[in-house]
């Protein structure tokens, strides 16, 4: 294996560890509202991810800096041609940690509302668009002689592709609720519970169609694995989420989201980026990789500090691992506006 395709692959590593540990940081602030319902509600939510979140976004810094380094022609092409979808789940990013840093300053109901619709809205966003930039990618966009992309804004919001944004928007619903359901307590968790038993049948609907879809126009023989095991996932955090074992359900939707990666991945190569205008216009593993030196010492970095990073991720969540409910959660002890 050289060292192009080396990084290909821990490229959908990264995004595998992304898109599974954010997943559920989308998941817990769409849902905020539906299981809080209350200050307090609302916070235990919130305090579940509280110490993780950030944490868990090192995993996209990351896999961007990786692909900017690694394959400097799809970084390019992909940031030029996405640049609105892109954008606007950079910005719902910012917003989203000012909000979760903002909203317990001031001790104030309207000022605590107020960002907690921002916290809702802005994993609304990158939890729809993020499928929808999925679905584009292994579809194929108009790329030209030069790689660059031709096309525009609306040539991405194509039926596939919507169907993936459907997807991520259900499985991080899903992912969200079974999420709480192992994390809270008292009433919280009951309402979690509520959610992931409805979400996880629709989640693997939407999914099993996504998957088909993908393996059918753009897999290869042995992407049907992945299908497979995806779907198994899915059906397992189910039947989990039905006899009440939600450490079976986490782990059965981490395995979906892992192998609809796999799809992804496995379907786009050799290509990173397909042209729709031209298969020659493609931008692949090869043409689009940085040089042998820079690869090589990329991967003395990764092998260096890797293992660093895992092993700080796992002691933050083994040391914030206990349930969360409404009693744990403090009163305000926090600013206040200034009487009028």
């Amino acid at each position: 294996m050289d060292l192009a395709v080396f990084w290909f692959i821990l490229i959908a590593v990264l995004w595998t560890g992304y898109l599974v540990l954010e997943g559920f940081d989308f998941g817990v602030a769409m849902l905020m509202e539906k299981v809080g319902k209350g200050d307090r509600g609302r916070r235990t939510a919130l305090n579940t991810i509280g110490p993780v979140w950030d944490g868990n976004e090192v995993w996209l810094l990351t896999a961007g800096g990786a692909t900017f380094a690694a394959f400097p022609e799809w970084y390019a092409t992909l940031f030029s041609g996405f640049y609105l979808p892109l954008l606007l789940i950079l910005l719902a990013l910012i917003v989203r940690a000012v909000a979760i840093e903002y909203r317990g300053k001031i001790n104030d109901d309207a000022w605590r509302r107020r960002w907690d619709w921002v916290i809702m809205g802005s994993a609304w966003v990158p939890s729809i668009l993020w499928g929808v930039a999925f679905a584009n990618i292994v579809r194929g966009v108009p790329i030209d002689e030069t790689f660059t992309y031709t096309g525009g804004f609306f040539n991405l919001l194509n039926p596939y592709a919507l169907l993936g944004g459907a997807t991520t928007l259900a499985l991080f619903l899903s992912h969200g609720a079974i999420f709480l359901s192992l994390k809270t307590d008292g009433e919280v968790r009951e309402r979690a519970e509520a959610v992931a038993r409805r979400m996880a049948p629709i989640a693997l609907v939407i999914a099993a169609v996504f998957a088909i879809w993908t393996q059918v126009a753009y897999g290869v023989a042995w992407t049907w694995i992945a299908v497979v095991v995806a779907a198994v996932g899915l059906a397992v955090a189910v039947v989990a989420g039905r006899i009440g074992r939600y450490g079976y359900a986490f782990t059965g939707n981490a395995v979906a989201i892992a192998f609809a990666v796999v799809l992804i991945f496995g379907s786009l190569y050799p290509d990173v980026m397909p042209s729709s205008t031209d298969p020659a216009f493609s931008l692949t593993v090869q043409n689009a990789s940085s040089t042998d030196y820079t690869l090589t010492v990329m991967t003395w970095v990764a092998v260096i500090l890797t293992p660093v990073v895992l092993l700080y991720q796992g002691w933050t969540y083994w040391v914030f691992r206990r349930r969360l409910s409404a009693e744990n959660i403090p009163e305000h002890n926090s600013l206040t506006f200034l009487k009028k």
